[in-house]
């Protein structure tokens, strides 16, 4: 598979109790979203949240965070968090917990 299948069960384990939560394969990756609404997802080793317009400068400016870039044209309001930004539980969470808040704060698809 193209990205990491523990990190996606951590992803899986953070979410089930989130009511209106898919999967959806894109990017060759795994996205999560939230009614309809991208979230967060997978891709290698990496974490992708969308953290939208207002939150993408303060989210960049955490450690192991950088542009989601995967076309020569980064895309603004995302970003991508390496392997060392989510090691633990608690940032994993952290990270999630700012992508769902984002998908949340969006209109239902």
């Amino acid at each position: 598979m193209a990205y990491d299948e523990q990190l996606e069960q951590r992803v899986r384990a953070l979410l089930q109790q989130t009511s209106g939560i898919e999967d959806k394969n894109m990017f060759g990756g795994v996205a999560f979203l939230l009614h309809g609404n991208m979230a967060c997802g997978i891709l290698n080793n990496d974490l992708i949240v969308r953290v939208g317009p207002e939150g993408y400068e303060d989210a960049l400016a955490l450690p192991h965070s950088r542009k989601f870039d995967i076309s020569g044209r980064a895309m603004k309001g995302w970003v991508m968090v390496c392997a060392k930004g989510h090691d633990s539980k608690k940032d994993l969470a952290s990270w999630v917990d700012r992508g769902i808040s984002f998908a949340g704060s969006l209109p239902k698809k």
